[in-house]
């Protein structure tokens, strides 16, 4: 815990330092090191839970953009032995992570990656190609499908399934924003976006196709309300939501002459006996 306190009081003296200061200050490699140690042992996070939600730690978020205006471009290659190579420019201070058989963490061959700084756990699968970005944390028994993407900070929970073409919404600024956060057991269709902070919270169910952000309301018709991103809060899918993709009329005179209409998500009723067996995960897949 001291060393813990230490890093953080580190990472905020350094947080308001140009890069060319950071650059030229010997101690900080070490520091930053033993910082990006934390993030890939998951034992800081973005965000995490507490009595009233979520937190956003920003100093943790400080502390990834400090490796950001840190690190110089280098030019990298992974050797794919008779298939040839594998190269990237990228920050120096944000390379690859690799992993050990050890760590349990499978990755199935085909072009995925995981950025330093990102934490894995044990048992989280990977499907060919999928991404996860720096400070993202990913709890156990999770599945990122293909095409699917993992975005900076996002925190994703136990027994996760986003499913191909799933795109998780990142952010690194402003420091105090909070990241996109999919609690445990959540179910995430094909092709489905959720970005801008929004939560989602235990065991909901995002259905093909849905887009959930800051802008679009999602209208709950079990209970007949109406759910908002507000200056004080996210958007929140409550608990065992069943969400689908909807839409709604648009008012005006020459929107109903033409019949238009503007998509919405609709939540159309709550986790039951048969959305779990439908839902239900496969154990021989992890």
């Amino acid at each position: 815990m001291e060393q813990y306190q230490q890093i953080k009081e580190d990472i905020l003296a350094y947080a308001s330092f140009s890069a060319d200061q950071l650059k030229a200050d010997p101690k900080l490699r070490e520091v930053f090191g033993r910082f990006k140690e934390l993030l890939n042992e998951g034992k800081v996070r973005a965000a995490e839970p507490d009595a009233s939600g979520w937190t956003v730690n920003q100093w943790v978020k400080q502390g990834i953009l400090v490796g950001m205006r840190l690190g110089v471009l280098v030019e990298s290659h992974v050797d794919l032995g008779a298939t040839g190579s594998f190269s990237f420019i990228d920050k120096d201070t944000y390379p690859l992570r690799r992993f050990s058989a050890s760590q349990n963490v499978r990755i199935v061959p085909g072009g995925s990656s995981v950025r330093d700084g990102a934490y894995l756990a044990p048992t989280v699968v990977m499907m060919p190609p999928s991404y996860v970005n720096v400070g993202a944390w990913v709890d156990e028994g999770t599945m990122i499908d293909s095409h699917a993407l993992v975005g900076s900070c996002a925190q994703v929970g136990r027994k996760v399934h986003l499913s191909a073409g799933v795109q998780v919404g990142g952010v690194l600024e402003p420091v105090g924003a909070m990241p996109v956060i999919i609690e445990d057991e959540v179910m995430v269709g094909g092709n489905c976006g959720i970005y801008e902070g929004t939560i989602v919270r235990k065991r909901a169910v995002i259905g093909t196709g849905v887009i959930l952000n800051g802008s679009t309301p999602v209208y709950d018709l079990v209970n007949g309300t109406i759910l908002r991103k507000t200056a004080e809060s996210p958007l929140v899918i409550p608990e065992g939501a069943v969400v689908v993709a909807g839409s709604r009329q648009v008012k005006g005179d020459f929107a109903s002459e033409n019949g238009l209409s503007i998509y919405t998500p609709l939540i159309i009723k709550y986790r039951d006996e048969r959305t779990d067996s439908a839902t239900a995960l496969e154990s021989a897949l992890r």
